[in-house]
């Protein structure tokens, strides 16, 4: 499909959004940046060609229409077609957990750990009550909210007292999923049970692997059709990457991609869960050996594994209080400007420019942009919103990149 931004430069898509520019592609098509032009609010396009050979933006907008409502579930504004092109429309959101964990050098402390795990958990908690199981769980599919929509909403009195709490502080969670986690990326999505008769799809064998080796469970890798219980696992892989800032599976080389799986299903099979989460709090441990306990058609106990990580927060005297390891990183750097400020110098944004020192305390500058301008450089070339013909449904994951030049440009 053509794929030039001139070309798509007045191009209006469901009466009202205006797409902008381009920021990423993939063999399903484009995601454009878009504005809707009755209110300034951005949101993120996806153009897909009517002439696809595997047409697949359909089905993603009826399965985010099946999960519409629930927290964390990027909103749909709208689906439909304009010229030749099948259209989706969604919310923009922010960087995803991948992007964060290279920003903050591919460390996070348990505090962030734990308060992730908990929001994660409750995003699958919520897919599997809608009879799905998501298949691919992994850090790259888990964005977060970039804390505004409706920049004429912002402008009223309410919002402006709101904007202002999330430059300065994180008491306020709710005001446009600022510090929410959204789970994204359900091309590989699959119905496990009926919804009126509440059956459970029937056990089989000799599938193929679905989903990002990394995280795969062990089941998946045995060619086990894969049900909730994998889900659950997956994400306990993810959390010890976090916490080890690697999984001993990574790294393995192969001549072929199936010999790549074998080794890796391997290693993950032959490394004992007491290893691979040594030298942190048992509950991971914990939470990895139920998973894997789990019987082909049971529920997990989705309260069981919250309770886990959250009795073991308290007993680490944490406050949830949404500060982020990234938060913490804003936090200095604003400080750091501020104190430049101070001394009467000329203070650095955090790109290095040199600024006038009544501006250089950050008040007014979003923060993701700021995010953005720092992950901007290191991921330029290697940015996430890419889409490879195995997975090509991956949807919004690093659009922090996309919104450096839109937000530093909006700034006085």
């Amino acid at each position: 499909m053509a794929s030039s931004s001139g070309s798509k430069a007045e191009f209006i898509v469901g009466g009202k959004y205006k797409l902008v520019r381009k920021i990423g592609s993939g063999s399903f098509g484009d995601i454009y940046l878009a504005i809707n032009i009755t209110n300034g609010e951005e949101v993120a396009v996806k153009l897909e060609s009517q002439k696809a050979r595997h047409p697949q933006l359909l089905y993603e907008s009826k399965l985010y229409k099946i999960l519409q409502g629930g927290v964390g579930i990027p909103h749909i504004r709208w689906y439909g077609q304009e010229k030749d092109y099948n259209v989706l429309v969604m919310d923009l959101l922010g960087p995803s957990l991948e992007d964060l964990f290279n920003f903050c050098s591919r460390r996070f402390t348990m505090k962030t750990v734990l308060m992730l795990a908990d929001q994660m958990i409750s995003r699958i908690e919520y897919v599997h009550t809608k009879n799905f199981i998501h298949r691919d769980i992994k850090p790259d599919n888990f964005l977060m909210g970039i804390g505004r929509h409706c920049n004429k909403c912002l402008e009223s009195p309410v919002g402006k007292r709101k904007r202002s709490m999330t430059v300065s502080t994180s008491q306020d969670p709710s005001f446009s999923g600022l510090n929410q986690l959204f789970l994204i990326d359900f091309g590989l999505a699959k119905k496990y049970r009926d919804n009126r008769t509440r059956q459970h799809i029937p056990y089989r064998e000799d599938k193929n692997l679905t989903g990002t080796a990394r995280y795969a469970s062990i089941n998946a890798h045995l060619g086990i059709e894969q049900s909730r219980r994998d889900d659950m696992e997956s994400l306990g892989y993810v959390l010890m990457y976090f916490n080890r800032t690697s999984l001993p599976w990574q790294g393995l080389k192969a001549a072929t991609k199936k010999q790549k799986y074998e080794k890796i299903s391997e290693k993950k099979m032959s490394t004992p869960v007491e290893v691979l989460c040594k030298g942190f709090p048992a509950e991971f441990a914990m939470y990895l050996n139920y998973c894997r306990g789990l019987r082909f058609e049971e529920a997990p106990d989705y309260m069981y594994l919250r309770q886990l990580f959250r009795i073991l927060f308290r007993t680490l005297n944490h406050q949830y209080d949404y500060t982020f390891d990234w938060t913490m990183l804003k936090q200095k750097a604003a400080q750091q400007a501020a104190s430049s400020s101070g001394q009467g110098q000329q203070a650095q944004t955090p790109t290095g420019k040199q600024t006038d020192k009544s501006k250089s305390n950050m008040k007014g500058v979003h923060w993701w942009a700021w995010l953005a301008e720092k992950l901007f450089p290191r991921c330029r070339s290697s940015c996430r919103i890419q889409w490879s013909s195995s997975n090509s449904h991956r949807t919004l994951s690093s659009l922090c990149c996309s919104l450096v030049a839109l937000e530093i440009k909006s700034q006085p």
